[in-house]
């Protein structure tokens, strides 16, 4: 199994949900630009039907560190993951239109546990808008 292309096609399977689901009306728009084992850099533009007062929101914002790292992991280990722990700072805003890149990166990997650190920065100067950490754990195998 070519667990990279499995992760995303998963991922951008989500960018085509309906929008009166949670991962359609956040996710729309994410587009892979590379992806490897264990690796994924996405580019986003901020919508402006998932901000409040022009900022992006923190809830969509956090649905796509979620789903963007679990890709990363499943890429590397090509096993279905449960989040155990989840962490988000929040740096900064960004507004409705700014142009934005996810990264996520596997970080360590030991026996059914696996961690991901997912940046979110502004593409136009490279400005950390928030830092993502997650611990999953397998509770299936594909």
């Amino acid at each position: 199994m070519d667990t990279v292309a499995v992760s995303n096609e998963w991922l951008e399977g989500l960018t085509r949900a309906p929008h009166g689901q949670l991962e359609g009306l956040t996710m729309d728009g994410l587009k892979i630009v590379e992806s490897s084992k264990g690796f994924i850099r996405c580019h986003f533009t901020v919508p402006d039907r998932i901000t409040v007062n022009g900022n992006w929101h923190v809830g969509a914002m956090a649905t796509m560190i979620d789903d963007v790292g679990a890709a990363a992991i499943f890429s590397l280990v090509g096993h279905v993951k449960a989040s155990l722990d989840f962490t988000i700072s929040f740096l900064s805003t960004a507004k409705s239109e700014e142009k934005m890149e996810l990264e996520a990166k596997v970080v360590g990997e030991k026996e059914r546990l696996a961690s991901v650190v997912i940046e979110v920065r502004r593409r136009s100067n490279g400005e950390l808008i928030a830092l993502g950490k997650q611990w999953m754990a397998a509770h299936n195998k594909l």
